[in-house]
């Protein structure tokens, strides 16, 4: 099942959604690509529904795929780098959103620890 998960940039930190639906954690805005829809119109529609934020998306950043990332079906995702500006708020699905540094991440949901860690190591590296 194709989905994407974005990893928004936002004054030197991330925005995080606290999941309404089980597995009830933070994690990274992102959801499931609707049938006709590219990737990138499902990135830019899961971040403005869950966070309210209006994206601007840059590169693909990674996909992940392995088959245990998600306890509830075998997803793929791809994970998008993107920009915004405004103040992000909670909806849809979402209970809650914020704005993490690398050194305060909560715990999250799937493998978003994994996808976090690839960025931040790769942002350390191109720095």
């Amino acid at each position: 099942m194709p989905t994407v998960d974005i990893i928004i940039r936002f004054d030197s930190g991330v925005v995080l959604v606290k999941r309404k639906n089980p597995p009830c954690l933070w994690a990274l805005p992102g959801g499931f690509v609707d049938y006709g829809e590219s990737l990138e119109q499902a990135a830019v529609r899961e971040a403005c529904e869950e966070t309210g934020l209006a994206v601007r998306l840059g590169r693909q950043f990674h996909t992940y795929s392995d088959p245990e990332r998600d306890p509830r079906q075998h997803t793929v995702s791809t994970v998008f780098l993107a920009t915004a500006e405004g103040a992000p708020v909670a909806g849809d699905d979402a209970g809650e959103v914020a704005i993490f540094q690398e050194e305060s991440l909560p715990p999250l949901a799937f493998d978003h620890a994994r996808i976090l860690g690839d960025y931040f190591a790769a942002q350390r590296v191109s720095a």
